[in-house]
């Protein structure tokens, strides 16, 4: 059952549904337009398209897309996973700039442009090899030089840190990710000790707390992350919470006061907002995020007579079991709720959204999917069949 808030902001929002699904005056958001990327006839020969490809990013520079994308057998760990990051002034036609492969798994590429000294930064997480086990080693980087070469990949973290947001706040970039990510996929009978991390950094290269003093802003089972500045300079947060904690497993919705943003005031939420990409548009926050495609969407099954790491076996089987869908959704920060808008064309292994503003509430969407238009598959299935990337077109009031 709806919580009274959750009600009275769903009875809202249904309120302002248009009777006539054709109404263009519609202030909900629409969809229009769908591209396959990859694999595709506009990539450079360079490209060796694997089955799966999946973890990406995507950035605007000077009038050039770049995006860099992980390419595998399978969703699951492999040697054989090569980083490639192409450029495109149409998103059409790619032109290959770099690809990294390091016998060992890559994921969580992430781009951000330095203006000073105008560099493009591409970070990206290195685990193991085992398609069994989730293994994070640190965090590394490459660079590309305004003259068009790219630098020999080096550590930046080394402490099993993943990166998952990247974003420039005014001119400064700021980075959010997570350590000690090996407790989601191992629970033990202690409660989880992820810490999430906020930073930020003038050079690209040497990363420092957004909060001073203060490089840890929140432990406990929550993981990957990611944030938006409320009017006043207030934070919203939207954070997976998979490895669960004392309130349960699911979600985590955070706010903090501008004055002390290392300083998260939490809700649990039952659903599981995997790959969370959070933005605001117009005094309004969406986020895009893994749905799972059962009657109720929730990851905890709230089975408390079980003991957390028995929970936490159940709730992963159960969900890897179920198809999912990648959609957008709307977060309402005074009552930490979050309300699914509308599904992405998706299907079965889905969901590591990256976006582009293009001004005026239209935006970019870059997505995984299995085929959208074939049959539904489980989570599990859709991770061991082929994954393409797609462009989507979003519109927001």
């Amino acid at each position: 059952m709806f919580p009274p808030a959750r009600m009275f902001i769903a009875a809202a929002l249904l309120t302002a549904c248009p009777r006539d699904s054709g109404d263009s005056s519609s202030d909900l958001p629409r969809l229009e337009g769908q591209v396959q990327v990859v694999p595709s006839d506009g990539l450079p020969a360079e490209v060796v398209v694997q089955d799966a490809n999946n973890n990406l990013d995507v950035l605007e520079v000077d009038g050039e897309v770049f995006l860099a994308w992980r390419t595998a057998p399978t969703h699951f760990a492999s040697s054989d996973a090569t980083l490639y990051v192409v450029r495109s002034s149409d998103e059409e036609s790619w032109t290959f700039e770099t690809s990294i492969n390091l016998d060992t798994d890559l994921r969580e590429p992430r781009l951000v442009y330095l203006k000073q000294p105008r560099r493009l930064f591409l970070y990206f997480a290195v685990l193991g090899d085992d398609p069994m086990a989730f293994e994070p080693q640190g965090t590394m980087y490459s660079y590309r030089e305004h003259d068009g070469t790219w630098s020999e990949p080096e550590w930046l973290f080394e402490d099993t840190f993943i990166p998952w947001r990247v974003k420039t706040v005014g001119n400064q970039p700021e980075l959010i990710g997570y350590t000690g990510g090996g407790e989601v996929y191992d629970p033990g009978e202690d409660l989880p000790e992820i810490e999430i991390r906020m930073l930020t950094t003038h050079d690209g290269m040497q990363w420092e707390p957004l909060v001073e003093d203060q490089p840890v802003v929140h432990t406990g089972g929550a993981s990957e992350a990611d944030y938006a500045y409320q009017d006043g300079g207030d934070l919203l947060v939207v954070a997976r919470n998979e490895a669960g904690d004392e309130l349960g497993f699911g979600s985590l919705i955070c706010t903090a006061d501008h004055r002390s943003i290392g300083s998260w005031e939490c809700t649990h939420d039952r659903k599981r907002y995997d790959s969370p990409l959070l933005f605001k548009r117009a005094g309004r926050f969406w986020l895009i995020a893994r749905r799972n495609l059962t009657d109720s969407g929730d990851y905890d099954l709230e089975m408390h007579d079980l003991s957390h790491e028995d929970q936490s076996l159940q709730y992963e089987a159960a969900y890897w079991a179920t198809p999912k869908r990648c959609s957008l959704w709307q977060v309402f920060p005074d009552e930490k709720v979050v309300l699914h808008v509308l599904d992405l064309p998706s299907r079965g292994d889905t969901c590591f959204p990256s976006a582009m503003d293009l001004g005026d509430g239209h935006y970019a969407v870059y997505n995984y999917s299995n085929d959208p238009d074939g049959s539904d598959l489980s989570w599990v299935e859709g991770q061991l069949q082929p994954t393409n990337i797609y462009r989507h077109e979003l519109y927001v009031p």
